[in-house]
């Protein structure tokens, strides 16, 4: 089946089986390989995407649903040879990929939590650390993080 996907801007024509994910033809037919294959079930957030300017996992969404809308990816968020701040706090501070899922979607709660036990999170320092980068005040408290 033919679709039409607009990434970042540019209009990209490519075959895709109805079953082939977003993140599969992303990453395999085109090319852009920033969005990242993790945990494939949707759960730990790498492959996040903005479709029409909405949160979504590439993961569990087919391409098909994608035929005509607009895609933002990792790469969409430069301006030419400029880096965009959360790209550069991610590689300023080493950041796990999954943390982008926490950050653009404020997973982490005033509280500072993810809704999870905050110690079995390896990416949490990064995190934390990335947010200062990016001027965002949550304030962290220091309980047992439990969520």
């Amino acid at each position: 089946m033919q679709i039409n996907l607009k990434i970042n801007g540019v209009v990209h024509s490519v075959s895709v089986e109805p079953r082939v994910t977003l993140l599969d033809a992303l990453r395999e037919r085109i090319g852009l390989t920033g969005t990242k294959k993790g945990c494939d079930r949707g759960e730990c957030g790498a492959c996040t995407v903005h479709l029409d300017g909405k949160r979504v996992l590439s993961c569990t969404t087919l391409a098909v649903m994608a035929d005509g809308r607009e895609i933002t990816t990792i790469e969409g968020l430069a301006h030419g040879d400029a880096l965009h701040p959360l790209q550069e706090a991610f590689i300023e501070h080493d950041a796990f990929q999954c943390a982008s899922r926490a950050i653009v979607t404020r997973q982490i709660h005033r509280r500072g939590d993810f809704g999870f036990r905050r110690r079995h999170c390896q990416a949490f320092v990064a995190i934390a650390a990335m947010k200062r980068a990016l001027g965002r005040r949550y304030p962290v408290d220091s309980g047992s993080g439990a969520g």
